[in-house]
């Protein structure tokens, strides 16, 4: 059984707000928002492939995800609220007359590959370490 403790460690701030620097460009709170928006499986797929992706359409997305068209946008609207998204629009439609695409942004790509993406490619050692059979 762990022990319970009640003390922040010595290095660590007790306010975790404290951990951003004295002029953050946004607040804990619109960071806990970006982390709260690719906590949902949709917002997260479509980070993960605009992440890996230079830029697709709604059409795009919508061919390889399973979700109406509503949704998407709703979902892609969500992203964008938080700044991990973005949208640029042609003035002028092209061939296959698409003029709207969208694309990570510098902190989306951050959040997906330091946060879920390392998670996910550090389970084997998570797993590993916590194997019982191993020993």
């Amino acid at each position: 059984m762990g022990t319970k403790h009640t003390r922040i460690t010595d290095d660590a701030p007790e306010d975790p707000a404290d951990l951003l620097p004295e002029r953050s460009v946004l607040s804990l709170e619109e960071y806990l928002e970006m982390q709260a928006a690719i906590g949902n499986r949709t917002r997260f797929e479509i980070l993960y492939r605009l992440s890996h992706t230079d830029e697709l359409t709604p059409t795009e997305l919508d061919s390889v995800l399973d979700v109406d068209d509503s949704t998407l946008h709703y979902h892609l609207g969500k992203l964008r609220d938080v700044g991990l998204v973005e949208k640029r629009v042609q003035t002028d439609r092209d061939s296959e007359g698409l003029y709207a695409y969208y694309r990570a942004t510098i902190l989306g790509d951050v959040l997906l590959e330091h946060g879920v993406e390392e998670l996910l490619r550090r389970e084997r050692d998570f797993s590993e370490a916590y194997d019982s059979d191993a020993a």
